[in-house]
């Protein structure tokens, strides 16, 4: 037991008397004046990046299927509701230096025509590329149903407006690559691509990013993993950023929100932000930061206050793990310690999964690649499942159920609530819903307290509180396992947290 008991035999009268004390008891306190301002103060979703993964296995109606279903359908699956496509700039034709097998994702240009002289862009439209990313796109949203969100984003602009002639960046990683004179055409490819979508297809993108980690050094010509382009802060961002709202007006898309500026880190997003001309400010409606690096949490989402501005965690993953011999809960404990340390530092209104699948198992490969192949699931790895091409099977793991503790429970227009340590808390406004999740990354058992004493009487005595927990393996384990309801007193309820688990506890009043 997790309650520690100092026990004392009572010589007179032979009886054994426990005294049950508070040690290992700790309190987790809902405090309503935390809630987020973010957005309006309202949660808009879960959700994650397509490339690369679809561009890898939307060749199959059958496994984009499985995908979507396990990812976006909202009773059966993760319910993610946040889509972003990754629209490609395309390489050159003749570059062969890309070994991923899902990371060469096309452009939708053809027969491209720079005119040295007039520094001007032409080229014609090949929509049938980039079939198979959109195949998974529209399989997604078929599952999830209406309200979905989808936003559009670019690694690079196409390799002809350059200045390496590469799409994966510059020749000086740490340069910028778009050419000088090429900011106005790479905002029309764009503009354009979207455009298409919503006249074509029926997918409107609810927002467009331009760049993506753009103040790095990571992006170099030739590179072996994927397409990526520098941008300096200040005024190449704000000239990139600036266009592209010029573009979309005269495409009568200025509905779509411009998102910037997809910094791979916090700190340097918050850099590139203090950067942006009042111009480029003006045109973006949100920002989108990864949360890969940095520490400044509280001083972005104040900065991005400040400025009018929504926030978006619209990136991040990691192959590691947390807790010591976690087993297979240890790569999900590790993903539910980044999402309470984003949801209670920035309190977005989404927080968006890099990649789903990061992972394919295969004995052909793919287009001359060979694939990872299956993953260590007790040890650390990116993505949240694997996908068997041979076998036609998606092959979940305890980080995709360790996830669905969250996407599941706190949905679309809830209100986050920032909490201190490991959990997360969110009400609904409409029914007065509360929903905690708590994480046990260590090894004993934990007795904790919640105190939702500052909600008044909004959560009355007695109240059922629903528990649903994974812990374990997959064998054995447990998947969303719905335990025995708990029952509120008049300032919360006590929870026992297992080794190793992160379980979620919904109060409906």
């Amino acid at each position: 037991m997790s309650i520690k008991r100092l026990c004392a035999l009572a010589l007179a009268g032979t009886m054994l008397a426990c005294v049950a004390t508070a040690e290992s008891i700790s309190t987790v306190t809902v405090d309503p004046s935390r809630l987020s301002e973010v957005g309006d103060g309202l949660f808009e979703g879960w959700g994650t990046s397509l490339c690369w993964w679809a561009n890898r296995i939307g060749y199959s109606d059958k496994l984009a299927e499985l995908a979507a279903e396990a990812f976006c359908n909202p009773e059966t699956g993760l319910g993610l509701n946040i889509l972003r496509y990754n629209i490609g700039g395309g390489d050159d034709p003749t570059h062969d230096h890309i070994t991923r097998t899902d990371s060469m994702i096309p452009g939708f240009w053809a027969n491209p025509v720079y005119n040295e002289s007039e520094g001007t862009y032409t080229w014609d439209w090949d929509w049938s590329q980039d079939a198979r990313q959109r195949n998974v796109l529209e399989k997604c949203i078929a599952a999830y149903g209406p309200g979905i969100l989808v936003e559009g984003f670019s690694n690079s602009p196409p390799y002809f407006m350059t200045k390496s002639g590469c799409s994966s960046g510059a020749k000086m990683a740490f340069q910028n690559n778009l050419r000088d004179d090429a900011y106005e055409a790479f905002a029309r490819y764009l503009a354009e691509v979207a455009a298409h979508f919503d006249e074509a297809f029926g997918i409107r993108f609810q927002s467009l990013s331009p760049m993506n980690e753009p103040n790095t050094s990571y992006w170099g010509a030739m590179s072996p993993k994927q397409e990526g382009c520098h941008f300096d802060p200040g005024l190449s961002q704000s000239r990139i950023l600036t266009a592209l709202s010029e573009k979309l007006a005269e495409k009568g898309l200025s509905d779509i929100q411009i998102a910037g500026t997809d910094e791979t880190s916090i700190d340097t997003q918050a850099l590139s932000l203090s950067q942006l001309s009042e111009e480029a400010l003006s045109a973006i409606s949100r920002v989108d930061t990864h949360s890969y690096a940095g520490s400044g949490r509280e001083f972005l989402r104040s900065q991005t206050l400040l400025r009018g501005k929504n926030l978006w965690m619209s990136e991040v993953d990691g192959g590691d793990t947390l807790g010591k011999d976690a087993g297979e809960m240890g790569a999900g404990l590790w993903l539910a310690r980044r999402i309470m340390e984003d949801l209670n530092g920035l309190t977005p209104s989404a927080w968006v999964l890099w990649q789903v699948i990061d992972s394919h198992i295969s004995q052909e490969g793919y287009l001359g690649r060979t694939d990872t192949g299956m993953v260590d699931l007790n040890g650390g790895y990116w993505g949240v499942s694997v996908m068997d091409h041979d076998a036609q099977q998606l092959l979940l793991t305890q980080k995709y159920y360790v996830f669905g503790q969250f996407t599941r429970h706190i949905r679309p227009g809830m209100q986050l609530i920032a909490m201190q340590g490991d959990a997360v808390c969110a009400r609904d406004p409409k029914t007065g819903a509360l929903v905690i999740v708590l994480m046990n990354a260590d090894s004993d058992e934990k007795t904790v307290r919640i105190d939702t004493s500052a909600l008044g009487t909004a959560i009355p005595a007695s109240t059922p509180v629903h528990v649903t927990r994974t812990s374990g393996s997959l064998i054995g384990g447990e998947h969303w396992a719905t335990l025995a309801s708990l029952a509120t007193d008049a300032s919360g309820f006590t929870a026992q947290l297992l080794p190793y688990s992160v379980t979620t506890y919904t109060i409906a009043p």
